[in-house]
């Protein structure tokens, strides 16, 4: 498996909002260990989001973007008697929040020719709205495992 680590448990609310959701974002954003930064992208893509939908704070649209865009049931794949089976399986919770967040960066990191800050606020405005990068992404993985529902029999 992956590596583990403690983060969840170290985990302080942002400077700003006191929200745990921001700040695993931040972390997640950030590159080199240079927090500052990405803290200054994130607040300034809030920012910017809040300039787009004027009737509610650019934390709550993020929230709800990233809640958007969390996939509550994913393909896995499970080999029974020689071949490959992509099995449906629900998604715990956390990792529902990372596979969101991860998208959301990759979705971000994928287009060019923009601020960081501009590219993460539009993304993210995008979700809100139920479209998007990652939106599709959801979507995606949501398809997939509709489609081989067949083998959910497999699930262990």
């Amino acid at each position: 498996m992956g590596r583990i680590t403690a983060s969840r448990k170290q985990l302080v609310g942002d400077p700003v909002y006191g929200s745990l959701l921001a700040s695993k974002f931040i972390n997640c954003l950030m590159f080199d260990g240079k927090k500052s930064i990405a803290q200054e992208v994130f607040y300034n893509a809030l920012a910017e989001i809040e300039k787009k939908v004027t009737d509610k704070p650019g934390i709550e649209v993020f929230t709800q973007a990233i809640e958007n865009i969390k996939p509550t049931i994913e393909v896995r794949s499970k080999r029974v008697g020689g071949s490959s089976y992509q099995v449906p399986m629900q998604v715990n919770r956390v990792r529902q929040q990372s596979l969101a967040i991860r998208w959301v960066l990759n979705a971000v990191r994928s287009k060019k020719g923009q601020p960081i800050a501009k590219k993460l606020a539009d993304e993210l405005v995008a979700a809100y709205n139920k479209e998007g990068v990652a939106y599709k992404k959801r979507e995606d993985v949501h398809r997939m495992a509709e489609a081989n529902k067949a083998f959910a029999h497999f699930a262990w």
